[in-house]
Order: structure tokens, then sequence, then C-alpha cells
């Protein structure tokens, strides 16, 4: 088996090991999908081409999970990888996610950076090498929540900080399409309520790519949520994110569009449409400010808190519940802060009421979750532009 899976890799792994520089590895196993574009990338080639450096920056990085390897992912996110890395740091495992999640954190504690990857609907869970579990869907992390939680989560503290446990759960989160009320649910609120986790969520490709190399690199667990939607959709990438040394800090957002009237915080595919709705509200007249915030644990609240002090107005975007949710924590810390005296309005939170859970069916699953035309009505209430 070892002999089989070594011969794949011939001749490029014999003449990598003859050269210890990274960037002559990298010509070796040189990349041909993350790289196909110079100026842009999809979220998809973003999330790629980071594990790809970061395996190989540190060889102790690997992929775990289901149909990661021969598959190249349920997404085709890990794409590629296990031909330049091999099947010994792409690690295909059966549908058994308390099960791998168990084996990345163990490997995590002796040493690797493991990455889990959870896939999407009719799958399952993830790892990759080093630190990386993929899940099919966070759906199925639910399998493994003891293990993300308890084992990873709270060991670093309860061992006294003598046992790290640099690991990333990665994979799709939050509804797609027709996918029902199993497959449709939003884990940021879930996991940010646990002390001991990261919890990031990007929105572009290169939020995708530098927050997902600095989750690699941290010695926490990260449980790295991102959008199954959004995989193919392509984004701009400055010349300084196509670098491999580009990385992002967990824990700060970025203000994505700037406003003086109104500022809208989301995260995630809640993104696009908060800001396709500042360009509905621009055709009034209104300057909407729209805050990605890429990081749900630790929150960046300190820009939210600068920006309602300058807009007077605050609402909060997200694809979850609307009880106990993203937005509910974040309009808890405003009224907490000073920056509730800067209120001119209520806050708001741009949710559909989920008395029911997403269904199968195209118009109803429309009602459940917040679009671009509810946001511009709720920011339009805000400002006393409607009722």
């Amino acid at each position: 088996m070892a002999t089989r899976a070594l011969s794949r890799l011939a001749p490029a792994l014999a003449n990598a090991r003859a050269v210890s520089s990274v960037a002559a590895r990298r010509t070796v196993l040189a990349r041909s999908y993350a790289s196909q574009s110079e100026n842009t990338m999809t979220v998809r080639e973003a999330l790629n081409a980071a594990m790809e450096e970061e395996m190989l920056r540190d060889d102790k990085v690997y992929i775990i999970g289901e149909e990661v390897a021969r598959y190249n992912g349920a997404y085709k996110v890990t794409k590629g990888l296990m031909d330049k890395f091999g099947e010994k740091r792409v690690v295909d495992t059966p549908i058994t996610e308390m099960g791998f999640a168990g084996l990345a954190v163990g490997s995590a504690f002796a040493g690797l950076r493991p990455m889990q990857v959870q896939n999407s609907i009719p799958r399952d869970l993830h790892a990759d090498i080093c630190h990386s579990c993929e899940f099919m869907t966070f759906n199925f992390s639910m399998q493994a929540i003891d293990q993300i939680v308890n084992s990873a989560g709270k060991t670093h503290y309860m061992s006294g900080g003598c046992l790290p446990c640099p690991i990333v759960f990665r994979g799709p989160n939050g509804a797609a399409a027709g996918v029902a009320a199993q497959h449709s649910q939003d884990y940021a609120a879930w996991y940010g309520a646990i002390p001991g986790l990261k919890v990031v969520s990007p929105w572009s490709a290169e939020d995708c790519k530098g927050l997902l190399k600095s989750a690699i690199r941290d010695n926490n667990p990260v449980v790295f949520l991102e959008n199954e939607l959004m995989y193919g959709v392509t984004f701009p990438m400055s010349s300084e994110a196509m670098s491999d040394n580009f990385l992002l800090p967990i824990g700060k957002c970025k203000v994505e569009r700037e406003g003086s009237d109104i500022t809208i915080v989301a995260h995630s595919k809640m993104v696009t449409h908060s800001m396709e709705a500042a360009e509905e509200l621009a055709k009034e007249g209104i300057k909407a400010e729209v805050i990605n915030l890429r990081s749900i644990r630790p929150l960046d609240i300190d820009t939210i808190k600068k920006s309602v002090k300058k807009t007077n107005r605050l609402v909060t975007v997200e694809g979850g519940f609307p009880s106990f949710g993203v937005g509910s924590e974040i309009c808890a810390r405003i009224i907490e802060s000073e920056a509730f005296d800067y209120l001119d309005a209520l806050l708001s939170e741009s949710l559909v009421p989920m008395c029911r859970h997403p269904s199968y069916a195209a118009n109803l699953e429309a009602l459940t979750f917040p679009d671009t035309p509810l946001i511009v009505k709720v920011a339009k209430r805000a400002l006393y532009r409607s009722n």
C-alpha cells in the first residue's frame, strides 16, 4: 500500500527531498489548480492555494476527511492535493465523523497539524494533515461535537497549557439550496459560544486564503466556516494576497464599504447581500457602511463600535436562527458599551423569523433567509424612511 502510494508521486517527491527550500519544492510540485488566474480567484481556488502553500511550508500539516483524496473533495476544494502530497498527507476516511475527528484531535496533541474537512449534503466530515479536518457539511459536525468542543476546545486549558491543539475544522456551513432543515443550519453561534475555540466565517477569496493560512498556523483549534454557494464565486485578488506569505489576522473584521448613515454588519454569504443592499440604498442617497465580520470568535467589537459612533444606526445580518445568534451578541455588546449613547434608532437584526425550518421547496426556502430587499427594508426602517 505504502509502495503504491509512493510510486504515484515519483519522481516529484524524490526531487523535493533533495531540495530544502520551500520555494524550490514549490517549483517541483507546481500548482495546477489554484494558480490558474493571477488577478482573480474563486473561493474554491483560494482555499486550495492556502492548503497547498501551508502543506509545502510545514510537513506536519495534513488533511483528513471523507472523499478529500481520491475524489478531490466533494466540492473539489482539495483537488490535486493527494497527487502532490500523497495518501499519507491527504487521508480519505469512512463516514465516521466522531472517529476521524477524534483521530485528528489526537494527532494534534501529538504535534501534527490536522485539517478536518466537512463536505456537504450527501457527505460528511474531512480532516487535513497537520492542521485541517474537513467536514462534508458542518451539519455533520454534530456527530463529532464532543471531540470538537470537549477534546479540542477544552483540553489546552484543562491541561494547564501543556497540550495545545493546533487543528482546523473546516467545510461548508449554513444554507445551500434545496437541502432542507437538516443541512441548512448556521453553526457560527453554536461554536462561537465555546471558550477555547476560534471561529472564522470568511466571505471573499482573500478572506479565505489569508484566514485559512492563519488558522493552520494557529496553535488553537479553529472552526473555519465556509459557504457552499460561495465556492464558485470569483473575487479580485491583490498582489499581496497572491503571495505565499499572505496572512489575515483572526479576530479583525474589515470595512468593505464606508458610509456615514447606517452600519450593516454581516458575515459569510450575507456580506454579498449587504453589499448589494448598500448599492440600492446609495441610489436614494443613503450611505451605508458595510462591515465584514470575518471572525466570530474573537469578535472585533471595537471596529463595530467605531462605526456605530459615526453612523448612529446598526443593522446586523446573518443566515442563522434569530434567537441567541451572532447578531444578538453584537447588539448586546453595543448596548453594554459607550456606543449605545450614540444610537439614534433601535438596533435591528435583518432576520426572517424562523418559526419553521427551511424547506426543500424553493419558494418557501426563499422566505426563510435574509436577502437584499429585506436588508434594504430594514435599513430604511432604521432610518425612519419606511414602516
